[in-house]
């Protein structure tokens, strides 16, 4: 449940605007009587949204935003009509501004549109971050997608099974996004948490339960309310956080380290791991009961080397995707290179691999065009593994090949559409141009 703290010096005022938000928003509302107090509530609670006086005595709303900073989203609201002070409370880090004369049923549309906007602004940072794993069409890849738009809607939880680099956690975020889960989708690696920090990081703690908590915390759980937790590398976590953990998934409820009240908890967990579980279980390091919990539903994500045929796609992504992070203009790459890459060995990182080798050929080419002498020699050189040139179904295969036949002849023909139609015997350039829209081709 959202909780918004109302913060001003006159208590009547506070509690009526408390009053009116629990009738009208049904959120859960804390009150403060001054700057100090609304600090130490902040400390001490999981406070979603702040609506705060900015006319106070002793410590002003100024001084509160700015011993608040970020952590809050803030709603500051005056009586005086000074609007020139709320837009330096907005230059400070206020969401918006409101006169406390607007009717509550505004308030309450504020609330939500700040809420609203805290969650894009996340999603946005998680797209930008996409390094585009699930690019492609190939047959290994539309089992996947098909097998993720069954699943998103159902609530159970999710293991997703792959190699390093396959794109485990874009298939968790496809998930969270094709469910339409109002909610943020919330990452934690379980392998880079300290042991003593496993259960704060996922459950939270209270004010003062150990050495350095100064202040009360929200876990991961309570971060993903009513979104996903995506726990990544769950095999990595201690014995003692997978029994919390199976708790927590059977009850539905977490308490936070230091705390003695349960708290419900509306996350839907997608989890994921490189690791053998089975193998682990019969090990000891993993408990059989959260095993059965976590795989409920089961989603393999292929190798590089099962979806071959993706490889061009992803390369033109990736190029897009790495050029605007660096702020370089888009470079078209050569078939020849693209079929370079096509053909190497990506068994031990998959598509963070080829991302990086993308990154350093942007990096380090200085001609206009993308060619095969700029594809990094350790790759260039590499022999191509024994089996990668054959994986593939039938079909992925046969797709591999046309595409290869389609831009070499492209390439003979300076991309002249009807002379490279005529060249391939197909009816006209009509029939090329379908084609080529079927592979995902077209000149940069």
């Amino acid at each position: 449940m959202t909780t918004v703290l109302v913060v001003d010096d006159v208590p009547a005022m506070a509690e009526q605007y408390a009053y009116d938000l629990r009738r009208l928003g049904k959120y859960q509302t804390l009150v403060a009587a001054g700057g100090q107090a609304a600090i130490d509530v902040i400390e001490r609670e999981a406070i979603d949204v702040m609506i705060l006086d900015l006319e106070m005595p002793v410590l002003d709303g100024f001084a509160v935003l700015k011993s608040v900073g970020r952590r809050v989203p803030v709603i500051v609201y005056t009586g005086t009509g000074s609007y020139d002070r709320c837009l330096q409370a907005v230059q400070l880090g206020a969401r918006s501004f409101l006169d406390k004369a607007e009717p509550m049923e505004r308030v309450v549309r504020e609330v939500e549109h700040v809420l609203e906007r805290e969650r894009l602004t996340r999603e946005v940072a998680t797209l930008r971050a996409s390094e585009g794993a699930l690019v492609g069409t190939s047959a290994a890849l539309m089992r996947v997608r098909e097998q993720l738009n069954r699943l998103a809607p159902i609530p159970s939880a999710v293991l997703v099974l792959g190699d390093s680099g396959t794109g485990k956690e874009l298939v968790a975020r496809e998930i969270h996004r094709v469910s339409a889960r109002r909610g943020l989708l919330v990452a934690v690696n379980c392998a880079a948490l300290p042991s003593e920090l496993v259960e704060s990081e996922l459950f939270g703690h209270e004010r003062g339960a150990f050495t350095g908590a100064h202040t009360m915390r929200k876990g991961a759980f309570e971060t993903a309310a009513g979104g996903t937790l995506f726990l990544d590398e769950v095999g990595e976590l201690p014995l003692a956080a997978q029994a919390k953990l199976l708790r927590v998934l059977e009850q539905r409820e977490i308490t936070r380290v230091g705390g003695n009240r349960p708290i419900p908890v509306d996350a839907r967990v997608v989890a994921a791991t490189n690791r053998q579980l089975e193998q682990e279980v019969q090990e000891g390091r993993f408990r059989l009961d959260l095993y059965y919990r976590l795989c409920v539903h089961v989603v393999r994500v292929p190798a590089l080397a099962e979806r071959r045929s993706d490889i061009p796609a992803l390369v033109e992504h990736l190029i897009s995707v790495v050029g605007s992070r660096f702020g370089m203009r888009p470079r078209p790459i050569e078939p020849d290179a693209v079929e370079v890459l096509a053909r190497a060995d990506w068994s031990r990182n998959n598509v963070r691999e080829l991302k990086n080798v993308v990154e350093r050929m942007l990096i380090a080419a200085d001609s206009e065009v993308l060619g095969v002498g700029d594809i990094p020699r350790e790759v260039r050189e590499a022999p191509t593994p024994e089996t990668g040139a054959m994986a593939g179904t039938f079909r992925e295969l046969r797709a591999q090949a046309e595409r290869r036949i389609l831009l070499t002849a492209l390439d003979r023909n300076a991309w002249h559409i009807t002379r490279t139609a005529r060249e391939l015997g197909l009816a006209d350039h009509a029939s090329l141009l379908k084609i080529l829209r079927r592979h995902g081709i077209r000149r940069n």
